[in-house]
């Protein structure tokens, strides 16, 4: 079997996403939060095995299959290294007191009423400036859970704070390689499609952030233990030497990526200024845990690979205080291969433009064409577990249709970024899911249902379709070659 011989029926292709998805909701009840530690990952392979099986029944040879695959794992090798780079950063940034330097000076500045959309906002003006809310999580996103984390404010509130906002900064930098990359496929100008996102984009953070007022008065304000900040900051400063140049280094990497310094030798340069911080500032902190390592070396590498503890004697600090390293991300990283795996062999059998195909043959007007586009974006979102192909799968296919009903093209950019770009970060085994959970050490269950800007955003760009509002037209070509 050489080649696919028939199209397969719909049927076929959903079965594999019925699979996974009874599996990881069987996981979720069994194992709860440490579904990640292999569980999910199996999911996921058994589904691919799956969809490998009823693609080779249907036609598809097997190099095929597997070419598709290695193509996916090849797409997110810039994922994997930059996920290594965070857990070095954080376990040097840990010994050189740069988070509890960050930790420290963030609970006098910060007040728990205010702190989620606080961190909404700080994030949004970030990401707009960085142009990534991958990079907006690793730095400015850490610091931020952290003294979330100290103020007692659920941890999945403040994680789905900052991804709203790295979120709605990343669609509307110019920086932003989805950005780019949306405004690209439908072929429209690039700031031509900012302003039009915006239309969509700013009612729905301002929604987003009013929301979060309204919770975090009474996450930050009644729920937040804010009597022990002062113990907090007590214990930081007994364990760590704290000084203002500290937060330079985290600056440093903000600039360095602003000035369109690639994100891994940025992050790089990030861990090495860490270690001399940890050398110059945490003499008699390195000496401390060198009694367990073994010397300076020995616990500053372990710092970059493995865990690393700072017992304080306060259970909430010293969960605060501690970080696995590169070796923390790695089932992270297992998740993202197990789900480049099941998106090859969807993509290689035909079962992904099927299942995209019998969206399209429903479309009646402009309305359920943006429907239509959306609900390509987030199934190939779940199926083939990249934005990147969320954002490119639909943009392709949808190009000729949204032509056909005369709509202009960024129509269609927008709605790739209002469903594709937004909705990636809310699937657990889509790249952009495990990464920000990865970073943030927080579960993309836990924090999805906080992570509102990601959630409206989508209902705001369909009730612009449905409603009829602000849809750009275009002149049908009998009326244009008339009109020339």
């Amino acid at each position: 079997m050489t080649s696919q011989q028939t199209p397969p029926s719909l049927m076929v292709c959903v079965l594999p996403l019925l699979l996974l998805f009874a599996l990881l909701g069987y996981n979720v009840a069994v194992y709860g939060d440490d579904s990640l530690s292999g569980a999910n990952q199996a999911a996921l392979i058994a589904a691919a095995a799956l969809a490998a099986a009823l693609g080779l029944l249907q036609g598809t040879s097997w190099q095929r299959i597997q070419d598709f695959i290695i193509d996916n794992i090849k797409a997110a090798t810039l994922a994997i290294l930059i996920l290594l780079m965070v857990g070095a950063l954080t376990g040097s940034w840990l010994v050189s007191g740069i988070v509890p330097a960050m930790i420290y000076y963030g609970l006098e500045i910060f007040n728990p009423s205010f702190f989620i959309a606080s961190a909404c906002l700080l994030t949004a003006l970030a990401a707009v400036v960085i142009g990534s809310s991958w990079s907006t999580s690793a730095t400015l996103g850490v610091a931020l859970m952290s003294i979330g984390h100290a103020m007692g404010i659920n941890p999945g509130l403040v994680a789905g704070a900052l991804i709203s906002g790295a979120y709605f900064g990343d669609k509307m930098s110019p920086l932003s390689d989805t950005t780019n990359l949306a405004s690209g496929v439908a072929g429209v100008d690039l700031f031509t499609h900012i302003r039009y996102l915006a239309l969509t984009a700013f009612p729905s953070i301002l929604l987003t952030l009013l929301i979060y007022l309204v919770v975090g008065w009474f996450a930050g304000g009644e729920a937040a233990d804010t009597s022990n900040t002062a113990i907090y900051q007590q214990l930081i400063s007994e364990k760590f030497t704290l000084n203002p140049l500290l937060l330079l280094v985290p600056a440093g990497v903000i600039f360095l990526i602003i000035k369109k310094v690639a994100a891994l030798p940025a992050l790089f340069m990030g861990v090495l200024a860490g270690l001399i911080c940890a050398f110059v500032f945490q003499q008699p902190l390195l000496a401390e845990l060198s009694a367990a390592t073994g010397g300076t070396y020995q616990t500053l590498m372990q710092a970059i690979y493995g865990d690393t503890a700072i017992p304080t004697g306060n259970a909430i600090l010293d969960d605060l205080l501690s970080t696995g390293g590169m070796a923390g991300m790695l089932y992270t990283i297992w998740l993202i291969l197990s789900a480049m795996i099941f998106g090859g062999a969807m993509e290689a059998s035909g079962f992904l433009a099927r299942i995209t195909n019998a969206l399209i043959s429903r479309v009646k007007s402009a309305a359920g064409l943006v429907t239509a586009t959306g609900a390509t974006c987030m199934v190939t979102n779940v199926s083939a577990s990249d934005q990147y192909l969320s954002i490119v799968v639909p943009g392709r296919m949808f190009t000729q249709a949204y032509q056909q009903a005369n709509l202009a093209p960024q129509n269609l950019s927008r709605t790739l970024e209002d469903t594709g770009t937004v909705t990636s970060v809310l699937v657990p085994w889509n790249t952009c899911g495990a990464y920000h959970a990865g970073v943030l050490g927080v579960a993309t269950l836990s924090y999805a249902p906080w992570a509102l800007f990601c959630l409206i955003s989508p209902l705001m760009t369909l009730a612009f379709a449905w409603f009829r509002i602000r849809i750009v037209k275009t002149e049908p070509e009998s009326e244009q070659m008339a009109a020339a």
